[in-house]
């Protein structure tokens, strides 16, 4: 798939199901998202300390932020009219995380 021309047979893709959403939009969590989690553990194991994260238009959608921060990514980074949504993505998610240790 090519986001270039991803026009001529995207919409068809979610008409059909084949696709929920836009991949070149927003994470696949169940298939690129595994992938992502499996190089997350791989590199933290090889060294604690790197920094991981992603970028592009899925560092500006709401789900791909909160999925990230879920992984332990260390940033996301978005075209700047998408910052706004990205911050707010993930302040909700570090809300959650707190949310979530106070109750324990």
């Amino acid at each position: 798939m090519s986001r270039d021309d991803s026009g001529s047979f995207l919409p068809a893709y979610q008409e059909a199901e084949i696709v929920k959403k836009n991949p070149f939009a927003s994470i696949d969590q169940g298939g690129v998202g595994k992938l992502m989690q499996t190089a997350v553990e791989l590199g933290q194991k090889t060294r604690a300390d790197v920094k991981l994260g992603i970028c592009g238009e899925h560092g500006g959608d709401p789900e791909s932020v909160k999925f990230c921060h879920t992984l332990g990514l260390t940033y996301v980074s978005c075209s700047p009219f998408r910052v706004p949504v990205a911050r707010l993505a993930a302040a909700q998610a570090a809300l959650k995380d707190e949310a979530v240790k106070t109750k324990k």
